[in-house]
């Protein structure tokens, strides 16, 4: 249950279900609660399936692309701490363009997109989800990872679900304030995936081994 808890604590202040309420109002905007709830499941469900796909074949990616551990985990830092950057400094009001707006307004179904990817399931989740990969063992090591994402699929869809009573009671300040204390959590998520990346570099046998030949060549 190890690993549980910490897919929970790594994708919770990155997917931010509470920056996501005020869009999810937005786009759907004259919906009965019945059309929300079902936006809200439909969501949620596309949010686990694609982040289940991405942990179950993180492995072959990265094989086919000959992508290393270390690698991984310092571009994965680095795109998760530029998104912590975004929200404690966001550049505009919304995380959507006018023209996003508008379009996810027109369409019926906007379960998938804009909510479910890249809204909940974006590139940050993303690269955690592959992340966790180096985490796991054997495949009850994977269901520990699935049963941790449906967690925060559960607490993504009661937010949501919640998010007229939620922006009633936060008020928009109260929204951004938790946004910028989330947005400071995935920053330091982001540095310390950085961090054991770099050591991880710094630590492998084939650096060492190169060293140590250049020290002895240099003799």
């Amino acid at each position: 249950m190890q690993l549980a808890i910490a897919a929970i604590i790594a994708l919770l202040p990155i997917i931010n279900p509470f920056s996501t309420a005020p869009m999810f109002l937005a786009i759907t905007e004259g919906d009965t609660e019945a059309e929300r709830r079902e936006q809200a499941r439909k969501a949620v469900i596309y949010m686990v399936c694609i982040l289940v796909a991405f942990l179950v074949g993180g492995s072959f990616i990265m094989t086919f692309f000959g992508l290393s551990l270390p690698g991984l985990r310092i571009a994965g830092g680095i795109l998760v701490a530029g998104v912590g950057m975004r929200m404690l400094y966001p550049k505009d009001n919304g995380v959507q363009t006018k023209a996003e707006h508008l379009e996810s307004k027109r369409k019926r179904d906007v379960s998938f997109t804009p909510l479910a990817m890249p809204s909940l399931a974006g590139p940050g989740a993303i690269s955690v989800t592959i992340g966790l990969t180096s985490l796991a063992k054997g495949w009850l090591d994977f269901v520990s990872i699935i049963i941790g994402i449906l967690a925060v699929a559960a607490i993504v869809y009661l937010t949501l679900r919640l998010s007229t009573r939620l922006v009633k009671i936060l008020g928009v300040n109260g929204l951004h304030a938790m946004t910028k204390i989330m947005g400071f959590l995935i920053l330091c998520v982001g540095v310390q995936f950085i961090v054991n990346g770099v050591i991880d570099v710094a630590s492998s046998p084939e650096l060492v081994h190169g060293i140590l030949r250049v020290l002895e060549e240099a003799r």
